[in-house]
């Protein structure tokens, strides 16, 4: 079947597998255990893939999605790096608690999770939400992390999210009818709400991965907290703020990569960071996605590779 970019086929036609192979499954799998001093006991499922004594390369995964959407780039990256890939809290197979999902409280928990896999210093490569929450970890604690890159994350908000942002505070029963949406057929949402410049990557396998979580009460009440209070306009507006306090110096090396073409957060977020954080390596990616890394893995690593000190080597 011939897609055009970003163009969807139906859910019932979606394969049980995904056409290419992965390294997911042959990833470690811990759970690890540890008290967060704003969530309180907390469980971090993670995979692990490499040499135990290579450096650390800690991936952040992105809203709605998990650890499994780093399944192309765990092999490539485990030759040079003890790659760690959690699930963020409140996503995935983590703990999914009550409280405050503020960006800064995420921030915290996975500055919790790097000291208590006693990594600090580590690598960081951070999608969407994850690079979101990455730069504000730098910004408490720089030392947490050697570099940082940010793949298409959102943080400057944009007419999309004050729209969404204005819904779901003040429509009433907003809450409730996202909620009756995402229950209805979780994985049919999963479908409609990722998106790929190619579409036939996605499988029946992946639309389980993302749904488990809003499967539950507490998947779903974790997700709904995210989208107001994670991603919320506010938080954007101060954090904005204070990118423009650090004078166009970020804390720690950072590289800015973003696909010339997105439906999720618009590329010129990218351009509008990297003005304000001109220190900042700055990337673009063609023929890849919000998710460069599952439907454009080599220009990813292309990318990615040398800043994070892997010379001479590509993705390709």
């Amino acid at each position: 079947m011939t897609l055009r970019p970003y163009e969807q086929f139906p859910f019932e036609d979606v394969p049980e597998l995904p056409r290419l192979p992965h390294d997911y499954a042959a990833a470690t799998i811990r759970e690890v255990r540890f008290a967060s001093r704003r969530f309180g006991p907390t469980t971090a499922h993670l995979r692990e893939l490499g040499d135990i004594g290579a450096p650390p390369l800690l991936l952040v995964h992105g809203f709605m999605t998990s650890s499994y959407s780093w399944r192309y780039v765990l092999g490539p990256l485990a030759r040079y790096f003890r790659v760690i890939a959690p699930d963020l809290i409140g996503a995935g197979r983590s703990s999914k608690p009550e409280g405050s999902y503020h960006p800064d409280a995420i921030a915290e928990w996975l500055g919790e999770l790097i000291d208590h896999l006693e990594v600090r210093g580590t690598r960081v490569i951070g999608n969407s939400l994850g690079g979101y929450i990455g730069m504000r970890l730098a910004m408490r604690d720089a030392t947490a992390m050697e570099r940082l890159v940010n793949v298409h994350s959102p943080g400057l908000a944009t007419p999309r999210n004050h729209a969404l942002s204005t819904a779901l505070r003040f429509l009433p029963g907003a809450k409730t009818v996202l909620e009756r949406l995402v229950r209805r057929d979780p994985e049919r949402w999963v479908h409609n709400n990722v998106h790929y410049w190619d579409e036939s990557l996605k499988s029946r396998e992946e639309h389980r991965e993302y749904a488990a979580a809003l499967k539950t009460e507490a998947g779903l009440a974790a997700f709904h907290r995210m989208l107001c209070q994670t991603l919320s306009v506010r938080a954007m507006q101060a954090f904005e703020e204070a990118l423009v306090q650090l004078g166009g110096h970020f804390p720690v090396p950072l590289m800015l990569l973003y696909a010339k073409d997105d439906p999720m957060v618009p590329p010129i977020i990218g351009e509008r960071l990297h003005r304000l954080l001109p220190s900042a390596s700055y990337g673009e990616v063609e023929n890849g996605s919000h998710f460069m890394h599952v439907d454009a893995p080599e220009a990813f690593l292309d990318h990615v590779l040398p800043f994070l000190g892997v010379r001479g080597e590509t993705g390709a």
